[in-house]
């Protein structure tokens, strides 16, 4: 598996970004996004249970992400059709204010090397990339557990410091910093 400090990989896929059938698909790359921070969620399959809770989290704190000039990006091995369907079927992810890239022939999932073994489908994972294509935090849940997305927020607001963070910082918190010189005996 990709981690800190490695370059995602570049990628080049289609994504559903409304449940308009005619203007609802765009297509995506790392450019796409460029000079931004990128938080990148892994979801397992369109149309299961802890999926949507997930996404309609991410979903509610968007704005938030934006704020911090960050673009979120869902992403699972199913179709952007697959993604329209589901969208249009649950009104807890109906209105995304964010893409859901289609990772239909796995290539993303295989670079990163977050592909479930067993099920062939992407492993709950999350990334949180910075502007220059590097990857700053990953984190990966069983299948079986949803992540929180509130987390995936602190996390980035204590990476954009670019300081010591101690542990459960949070935002507008002081830092660690540098401890000062002692003074020198006279």
């Amino acid at each position: 598996m990709l981690g800190i400090g490695e370059r995602f990989p570049n990628f080049k896929m289609k994504a559903t970004v409304s449940t308009d059938e005619e203007n609802g698909f765009v297509e995506l790359n790392n450019d796409s996004y460029k000079g931004k921070w990128m938080v990148v969620f892994f979801y397992p399959k369109d149309f299961t249970f802890v999926c949507p809770t997930e996404i309609e989290a991410f979903g509610k704190l968007n704005d938030e992400f934006e704020e911090r000039d960050a673009q979120v990006l869902a992403a699972s091995t199913d179709s952007e059709f697959v993604h329209l369907a589901w969208r249009k079927a649950d009104e807890r992810i109906r209105d995304l204010p964010f893409p859901m890239l289609a990772d239909l022939n796995r290539d993303l999932v295989s670079s990163l090397g977050i592909q479930d073994p067993e099920e062939g489908v992407a492993q709950r994972a999350t990334y949180i990339v910075d502007p220059h294509g590097i990857i700053r935090h990953v984190s990966v849940n069983d299948m079986t557990v949803g992540r929180n997305p509130e987390e995936i927020l602190r996390v980035l607001d204590a990476l954009q410091t670019d300081e010591l963070c101690p542990c459960n910082w949070e935002r507008g918190e002081d830092t660690l910093g540098t401890e000062p010189e002692p003074k020198k005996a006279a």
